[in-house]
């Protein structure tokens, strides 16, 4: 890109993403998701929020994709739905990781973080238990990027604006 073009700040997947999760109660959804949570009841109760808000937030992560419904039906009930994560909504937990490292580095309280996520090995003779953390990480398999070895270079969908 020269001094006079800039890649088009509208075209961006960053945008993009915010406007599906980027509202306080759609992230803490998802997280609940993960943590088990299928029924808008457990919701409501786990994250006490209105029942309005997240029925409007239930919507937009399901017309984005991020969760379905699926139906059930308790003997003498009518017919009701779950919430489930999709395989985009599962990718959102290495997000919801790295927010909450984030928070733990720079807003957990004095006596530290209420939460610490840990690897659960599906087999006992696996047994780890240690902390899971995210890894920035590039194709080439270095770690440990500081800030200013990291740089945005156009990408195939992107759009460059005349600065002139």
């Amino acid at each position: 890109m020269d001094g006079k073009h800039r890649i088009d700040p509208v075209n961006c997947s960053v945008s993009r993403a915010l406007a599906v999760v980027g509202e306080r109660w759609s992230l803490l959804i998802v997280r609940e998701a993960l943590d088990g949570a299928r029924r808008f009841g457990e919701f409501r109760a786990r994250l006490g929020i209105a029942s309005n808000l997240l029925s409007t937030r239930l919507d937009t992560l399901l017309a984005a994709g991020v969760m379905r419904r699926v139906p059930y039906q308790e003997p003498g009930d009518r017919q009701r739905f779950e919430y489930e994560l999709t395989e985009q909504g599962l990718d959102l937990r290495s997000t919801l990781v790295a927010l909450l490292e984030w928070g733990d580095k720079y807003l957990a309280d004095p006596q530290g973080p209420s939460v610490i996520v840990r690897h659960q090995a599906a087999d006992e003779e696996d047994a780890c238990e240690q902390q899971v953390r995210v890894v920035l990480e590039c194709a080439a398999g270095h770690t440990h990027l500081p800030p200013g070895a990291i740089h945005r270079t156009p990408g195939p969908g992107a759009r460059c604006v005349d600065l002139s």
